[in-house]
């Protein structure tokens, strides 16, 4: 789960990284006459799940009330295009005001989980802001990257080894900063995060440490352990995505016309692969599950038809801890209480597949059956042309 920047500078206060002085967020329909302001000039950001905000217009200052009112009417509303939107944009619904800072020096920090030594991984440089993708392409060797051990945390030694690989030597934010990177990694473990972020973590001409972002990812599978965040408003996922977390289902919407239905999410990644190879493209990735039941095939057809790219709907089910028979008439029995107005291609294997053939082939319902994924993902695709 993605978090704006307002929310992950909420768990750097939690855990004492200091930020800019926070006046408040406004959203669509509110004045700014809600913020006590006592203090220009001020830094007005769109809350977005999107970074380059500040190239696209998304950062503005404001001298005065005047200003920040002007550019927070022009901000909110507007769509903001990235480099990391895709050229789609997003609607910004909701800024964020805050005491602009005189900065004498930027630096990134991140924490992520580096997959290839199964680690927390600090990675940082002593140049931060915008330009930090162009800086890790051009000067490699100003990055710095140091692994944690995710039992431990980071440990003071390494806290200071950062600190002097990142030239803060100065004794009145040496110690301030290897508290504030202990504290950034502890986030990250505390939050099962996949990343923590600070782009840029700002020195002030008062020589004042301020984390000026943040960007903060939460492994969607922790959240049952983490109820604040879980209660936060999921701002990626679809209304379909949404619908079907709600009911437990995998579900994540694609561009394509194949709908499909597929019990596991590795045959599920396989059949979207095939339906590529066929010529074709996924509209979904959807896991019932591997003990999947009929109301939870009549939910996955639901889900499926809501979308009205779907021209076709492949059905790819392995019967495993589920028998083929069994399958074959929670199908029919879901296709029974279904609107389905598309083709619906059916490849079943594994354990009583004569049978759940049997029972989709007699059942008066208009399937088409698929010997193999293979022929399952080409009638499919034909289907959909």
């Amino acid at each position: 789960m993605k978090l704006v920047e307002y929310e992950g500078k909420d768990l750097f206060i939690k855990y004492s990284i200091p930020t800019a002085k926070r006046y408040g967020v406004i959203k669509i329909g509110e004045d700014i006459s809600k913020l006590k302001i006592d203090e220009y000039p001020v830094v007005i950001k769109a809350q977005v799940l999107a970074g380059g905000r500040g190239k696209a217009g998304g950062v503005k200052i404001a001298k005065n009330e005047s200003e920040a009112k002007e550019i927070i009417k022009n901000m909110l509303g507007m769509t903001l295009v990235t480099h990391q939107t895709g050229g789609k944009g997003i609607k910004v619904e909701e800024v964020l005001v805050e005491k602009a800072n005189d900065i004498e020096r930027e630096i990134y920090i991140s924490v992520i989980m580096d997959r290839k030594i199964s680690s927390p991984t600090i990675i940082a440089s002593k140049e931060g802001g915008m330009s930090i993708e162009e800086l890790a392409k051009d000067k490699p060797e100003l990055i710095v990257k140091m692994p944690v051990d995710v039992e431990t945390g980071l440990m003071d030694w390494q806290a200071r080894e950062l600190a002097y690989k990142l030239d803060i030597t100065d004794k009145s934010l040496f110690c301030e900063f290897t508290a504030f990177a202990k504290n950034l990694v502890k986030v990250f473990i505390n939050y099962d995060a996949n990343l923590v972020e600070v782009n840029p973590l700002i020195i002030t001409k008062e020589k004042k440490l301020i984390a000026l972002d943040s960007k903060v990812i939460v492994d969607d599978n922790s959240l049952f352990r983490h109820k604040d965040i879980a209660s936060l408003p999921d701002r990626e996922s679809s209304e379909l995505e949404k619908e079907a977390k709600k009911i437990e289902i995998n579900y994540i919407g694609l561009d394509g016309s194949v709908g499909c239905m597929v019990n596991g999410a590795g045959l599920a990644m396989a059949t979207l692969d095939t339906i590529k190879l066929a010529g074709g493209d996924a509209a979904n990735f959807l896991d019932v599950g591997g003990g999947a039941n009929v109301e939870q095939i009549t939910n996955a057809f639901k889900i499926i038809l809501k979308d009205p790219k779907v021209k076709a709907v492949l059905v790819n089910i392995f019967g495993g801890i589920m028998k083929c028979d069994n399958i074959a008439k929670g199908i029919v029995e879901a296709a029974k209480n279904v609107d389905i107005k598309v083709p619906v291609v059916v490849r079943l294997e594994g354990t009583n597949v004569k049978e759940g053939k049997e029972i989709l082939k007699n059942s008066g319902l208009k399937f088409e059956q698929a010997d193999s994924l293979w022929d399952g993902c080409k009638k499919a695709v034909a289907l959909c042309k």
